[in-house]
């Protein structure tokens, strides 16, 4: 029931809802990672939605953009990646959220568990006890070079990703509105990773709603 209320309150969105995997679901162990868990999400893009309503199965699929990598926010930032890997791109334009979907857990038992934050704040925070998700990797989202957070200023070797009243090379958000940084997050981060400077500093960005999603993946990105 607390899965079924979940999904008919965020569906279709950016929600991944991580459920006890049935015996006689039929799922290849590919699909689950082994786990005893299977992940499952409706998006809410228009451009997938046209793409589920083609197909007469569920459709299983990772990230489009290779493991432990800078999330894609648009089709060029795919093929930075997966060029040559993979045969086409449906472009579907840059993303709205810019961060992934928030991951909660619903255990055999009812209970609700974050696994990780994102655009959807629902009051339920994890403890991350184990691996569930690639997300919650420690180190997972990076640029490829060191990445400093909380910086006011670069040093002379950064590249600066400003936010609010602390400009930067790039600026998630030049008003300081957390919807605009976690739209721009990932973008910044690839211009960070492709820039001349060896080494990448992110301003302070507040721990409160989606800014708790931004922070978490800068923390990744700089493990």
């Amino acid at each position: 029931p607390a899965a079924r209320a979940l999904a008919e309150a965020h569906w279709p969105g950016p929600l991944t809802l991580v459920l006890p995997r049935r015996a006689d679901a039929g799922l290849a162990p590919a699909v689950t990672a082994g786990l005893p868990t299977v992940a499952l999400r409706a998006p809410a893009h228009p451009a997938m939605r046209a793409l589920l309503e083609r197909l007469t199965f569920p459709l299983a699929a990772p990230s489009a953009n290779r493991s432990g990598f800078i999330s894609p926010t648009t089709p060029a930032h795919v093929l930075a990646s997966l060029d040559g890997r993979i045969d086409m791109v449906l472009d579907g334009g840059a993303t709205s959220a810019g961060v992934e979907s928030t991951i909660v857990a619903v255990r055999a038992d009812g209970s609700v568990e974050e696994l990780r934050p994102g655009p959807l704040q629902l009051g339920t925070r994890g403890q991350g006890k184990s691996i569930e998700a690639p997300g919650q990797l420690a180190s997972h989202y990076a640029p490829g070079k060191p990445v400093r957070l909380g910086a006011a200023e670069a040093e002379a070797d950064e590249f600066l990703i400003g936010f609010g009243a602390v400009a930067g090379d790039v600026t998630l958000s030049v008003s300081g509105d957390l919807d605009e940084a976690a739209s721009r997050l990932y973008a910044c981060l690839h211009e960070g990773a492709n820039a001349a400077q060896p080494r990448i500093a992110v301003a302070p960005v507040p721990e409160e709603g989606v800014g708790r999603a931004i922070n978490d993946r800068l923390r990744r990105a700089a493990a």
